[in-house]
């Protein structure tokens, strides 16, 4: 640059404030690199020039600092639920409502994509959406979709294939069809989903519902929209998930969103990210919320629910380390400070002590004394705890990184008996996985028949990409060894829940009515303490809270019951 272009560009900046710092930094470096001698422009007004320059100088070094300007920073404050979002720049308020265009929705997979669901109808509802079960009437179909194991993902294909009929039948004078694929799926293969599968409009993953009014909006233009960036922080802390069913006696509160176990057989890091927490205040609120209601159960959902840490509030955030189960290690850096699981189930459980108060997925290593003791004392928690153990082999269990033996797993399940006595456990196991050997699969029969789970979920080893297990280990079990390990496996288990929840029989159990029995129409459904389903009569009955009134009972009521069925 020719040092006279550097005069003109600084007088351009006198009147600009704060830019003319920018050009005087340019106008040393071009006297310094121009080959001038600096008396060059030693002119008088130069001269003067320079006192001016000099002074700002001076002026410049006394000033605030960054360090300044982050000492004075506020923190960041949530943001209240009632506030509405400025809509982007290139899309109006108009353009991004809904204008009462109905949404079909439809969910698979775990607990986690209903609560999705909840979420993300509850912000297309504010956005001037309808509600529809009609597929039919549709003007918008999503599907909140699961990738936890390669059949899941298939059985969407084979669904996106069906839709792909009804797209191309829509009559030219109706709303196009828009079709979406939120959740997992949508993070996991992305462009292969656009690129595979021409008629999907929009994509969002876990962490982008709050978009999805936006990626309609662009989709209406006859664009393909995707947002799948996974974040540090979303909780949806300040949304109030809608209920599916108006009539509904349970709900699912999301406490926690993402994992940090890295399980070498597991996706869930990759698709829903990094651990977060919500804050205590928030998920109280909400469960206030379903009492008034008149919801008459909550289960507190994770992906490793018990791992759960609100380090919202600062003076919290001390340095009291995590506790763990007795002979249980973690993959990550032992994490300190903050509000820890046991504290927000002792707060949810004193909402409304005639509210039931379950939680899933947890972690065995996550099981500390304060955790199981506040169980024990607690009514309203219920006395049923899910323990994924995965595999009996402890070399197995060492390949899946679950960081612990089979021993120490063995040794928490008589703790959690001797602790919660009359608890009712049950389990997740994998059949097949890489490098698992005959005696590894003994190894699992055996850990079934000697704990007894009162309930279970066993599937076959599925890969997937990048998992750990996907770039270091191999898938060396046939398919048809990996089937047939698994019909061994539920065998087994059956017979053992069988003699376990025997247990039950002739005993008084507390159930809450959820509704009538798919089975009969003459029989009442409803689920106990341990979350077993218990069929029984639909009769009258008497209202302990009326002497002498018979009734019979709906749903929500709890029901004192005697002579019933158990379905596993």
């Amino acid at each position: 640059m020719h040092p006279l272009q550097c005069v003109l560009r600084m007088q351009r900046c006198q009147s600009w404030g704060p830019l003319a710092s920018v050009s005087w930094v340019l106008l040393r470096t071009c006297r310094a690199h121009s080959g001038l001698p600096s008396t060059a422009c030693s002119s008088p007004e130069r001269q003067q020039e320079d006192g001016v320059w000099k002074d700002f100088s001076s002026r410049l070094a006394t000033g605030p600092t960054f360090q300044h300007f982050l000492r004075h920073a506020s923190v960041p404050q949530e943001k209240p639920s009632s506030e509405v979002d400025d809509p982007p720049p290139y899309l109006t308020v108009d353009e991004l409502s809904g204008r009462q265009r109905k949404v079909y929705l439809e969910t698979y997979g775990c607990q986690m994509n209903v609560n999705d669901t909840e979420i993300a109808w509850s912000i297309l509802q504010k956005s001037g959406y309808l509600r529809t079960s009609n597929l039919q009437e549709a003007d918008v179909i999503l599907l909140v979709t699961c990738s936890i194991r390669e059949k899941a993902e298939q059985t969407i294909w084979n669904r996106l294939q069906q839709l792909k009929v009804l797209k191309s039948k829509r009559l030219r004078s109706r709303v196009p069809l828009k079709i979406g694929i939120l959740g997992c799926m949508a993070e996991r293969l992305k462009e292969e989903i656009l690129n595979r599968e021409k008629m999907v409009d929009i994509l969002a993953g876990p962490d982008a519902y709050r978009d999805l009014p936006r990626l309609l909006a662009v989709a209406k233009s006859g664009q393909q929209a995707a947002n799948v960036l996974l974040s540090l922080d979303e909780t949806y802390a300040d949304v109030m998930p809608v209920q599916m069913s108006p009539s509904a006696t349970s709900a699912f509160v999301s406490i926690m969103r993402g994992c940090d176990n890295m399980c070498s057989y597991c996706i869930v890091p990759f698709t829903r990210g990094r651990e977060r927490s919500r804050p205590v205040a928030s998920i109280l609120e909400e469960v206030r919320k379903l009492s008034e209601q008149g919801l008459k159960e909550v289960t507190l959902l994770g992906q490793n629910v018990n791992s759960f840490r609100d380090t919202s509030e600062v003076q919290f955030n001390n340095a009291v380390s995590t506790n763990l189960s007795r002979g249980f290690s973690s993959n990550y850096k032992t994490k300190q400070g903050g509000l820890r699981f046991a504290h927000l189930l002792d707060q949810v459980s004193r909402i409304d002590p005639e509210m039931r108060i379950r939680f899933t997925s947890p972690h065995p290593k996550d099981f500390p004394d304060e955790v199981l003791q506040l169980i024990h004392e607690r009514d309203n928690i219920c006395k049923q705890i899910h323990l994924p153990a995965q595999s009996g082999s402890s070399r197995v269990l060492e390949a899946m990184r679950r960081g612990y033996s089979r021993e120490a797993y063995v040794e928490l399940v008589h703790h959690i008996r001797e602790s919660i006595p009359g608890v009712s456990l049950s389990s997740d196991f994998i059949a097949g996985f890489c490098g698992e050997t005959e005696e590894d699969h003994f190894q699992t029969v055996s850990l079934l028949q000697e704990v007894q789970y009162n309930m279970g979920f066993l599937f076959a080893y599925s890969m997937r990409q990048k998992t750990r297990a996907y770039h270091r280990l191999k898938d060396d079990i046939p398919e048809e060894v990996k089937l047939r390990r698994l019909e061994e496996l539920i065998t087994v288990f059956r017979e053992e829940a069988t003699k376990a929840n025997k247990a039950f029989v002739g005993c008084t159990q507390l159930v809450l009515v959820e509704g009538l029995s798919k089975r009969s129409a003459t029989d009442l459904c409803g689920r106990n303490d341990g979350n077993l389903k218990v069929i029984f009569p639909d009769a009258e009955m008497e209202d302990v809270t009326n002497s002498g009134l018979r009734v019979r009972a709906q749903p929500g009521d709890y029901v004192l019951v005697k002579d019933f069925s158990l379905h596993q």
